[in-house]
């Protein structure tokens, strides 16, 4: 005679399948290692705009700086898009309207996934993420990026 299993088997309610019961977090989500990898980029995004913004803060009071994991690529790739092979890392989205009649502010949108994919190491993704910034800043004000970064 076949019986059918319950799909619940008795005395394993909260335990894992070794017996050890419940785990928790590796570390606590205090430290930064418990952060994700687009928590610590958008932390990046953040330290390498604050010194653009503290410069330029009158300036970009009219600008939104946004996070994509990867970018809509379409054949037609629209003007100020920052491209590494094909891949964009960034755009500029100027101010408009938007479909309902609703004004829209002007914004630069980072892609996280082919900014890391670029990048050898974490030194070297904060300095892509720094240039790109500068390189779409200066498009947005129509100034030399030199002048953005201070070299100038």
């Amino acid at each position: 005679m076949v019986t059918a299993r319950s799909s619940r088997r008795r005395g394993r309610r909260n335990r894992d399948r070794h017996g050890r019961g419940l785990r928790g977090p590796l570390y606590p989500s205090t430290l930064p290692a418990a952060s994700t990898r687009a928590e610590k980029f958008d932390a990046l995004v953040l330290d390498a705009l604050e010194p653009i913004e503290a410069r330029w803060r009158t300036e970009l009071t009219k600008l939104d700086v946004a996070v994509d994991d990867v970018p809509e690529v379409t054949p037609d790739a629209p003007d100020g898009v920052l491209a590494d092979s094909g891949v964009p890392l960034a755009r500029l989205v100027r101010a408009g309207v938007d479909k309902r009649g609703q004004p829209t502010r002007a914004r630069i949108v980072l892609y996280r996934r082919p900014l890391e994919a670029r990048a050898k190491d974490s030194v070297d993704l904060a300095d892509l993420v720094h240039d790109v910034l500068v390189e779409q800043v200066a498009t947005y004000l129509g100034l030399d990026p030199g002048v953005i970064d201070g070299e100038a």
